[in-house]
């Protein structure tokens, strides 16, 4: 088996993500309704519909995008396509990764629902609006934007928080740190160096917080062994075991997304094809910029499920 399935983060939403799917698909049309269920609220009205404002709410944005890939990957299912037969591993950048376990049927959706909504709220909450803040260093290698970080910290929070692409590293930390690290940056060589638009510092200590609350909720939560391993965002190894999954969704608030490292070790493994579930391209985007691959498609669309087909020479 040579393809691997992988599964978008904050960012790769918006509004109308996934209603093509539901309308198209009684299976996808399931699992909003399964999400709407397990919230209590109709989540699955603000996919659709808007606003905007309460779609990029942390919060929302995490269920929201766990159930727009869910709802593709059950349309797939409907057309014959399954994790169990046409995927060696799956994998997901940061909230990604529950859905992710939910796609392997370590988690059921109703439970990644609920785990990300705690997710979104506890991140939201850990740090002040204001104090924190993460930025883009394009144009330098891990171990440089790394040694930036250091730099920049002078006593503060800055870490290196996504191991994006080669040459695509985000940090994270209190605000003044990572404007100097910006700054640090660009006198080290980097391409560009630029705040990011986001609600709070994710994945570094200052998420000490919503580390702690995931500890809680994750003790609580029911995890079985994955169909497929999964790659684990702070590990960029594949894992089946409940525990080590529990253990890492925990470290993962904290620690760093290593995706570069991650899709590197799926290709080292033999994976040549890679098909991004759900909303966006993101993903789709940095694999091309990290592993020699046969195929990347980015798959959220009825349209699309034809190019998935012929991607994995499916019959």
């Amino acid at each position: 088996m040579t393809n691997a399935f992988v599964f978008p983060g904050q960012g790769s939403q918006a509004i109308g993500m996934g209603k093509a799917l539901a309308d198209h698909y009684a299976t996808a049309r399931a699992v909003f309704e399964e999400v709407d269920e397990a919230l209590g609220e109709k989540l699955s009205d603000i996919i659709f519909n808007g606003p905007e404002d309460q779609l990029t709410l942390t919060a929302n944005t995490q269920p929201a995008l766990m159930a727009v890939s869910l709802a593709a990957l059950r349309a797939l299912e409907a057309e014959g396509i399954t994790i169990k037969q046409h995927a060696a591993f799956v994998a997901g950048h940061s909230l990604g990764e529950y859905s992710a376990l939910a796609a392997a049927g370590a988690l059921t959706v109703t439970d990644a629902a609920r785990l990300l909504r705690t997710r979104g709220n506890a991140m939201q909450k850990a740090v002040p609006v204001g104090e924190g803040a993460m930025a883009a260093l394009l144009g330098l290698d891990f171990e440089t934007a790394v040694a930036v970080a250091k730099e920049a910290a002078q006593g503060d929070v800055c870490e290196a928080a996504n191991d994006n692409a080669p040459g695509q590293v985000v940090v994270s930390g209190t605000k003044l740190a990572v404007i100097r690290a910006v700054d640090i940056a660009k006198a080290k060589g980097a391409k560009r160096a630029m705040l990011l638009n986001v609600s709070a510092p994710f994945h570094c200590q200052l998420m000490q917080p919503a580390a702690e609350a995931m500890a809680e909720a994750l003790a609580k939560a029911t995890i079985v062994a994955p169909i497929v391993p999964i790659f684990a965002n702070v590990t960029a190894a594949p894992t089946s075991d409940p525990e080590a999954i529990r253990n890492q969704l925990v470290a993962q608030v904290t620690g760093t997304v290593r995706w570069r490292e991650s899709v590197s070790a799926m290709a080292g493994a033999g994976v040549d094809k890679f098909v991004e579930v759900g909303a966006g391209k993101v993903l789709s985007g940095l694999i091309r910029r990290i592993a020699p691959a046969e195929g990347v498609i980015d798959y959220g669309k009825p349209t699309d499920i034809a190019d998935v087909k012929a991607l994995l020479g499916f019959v």
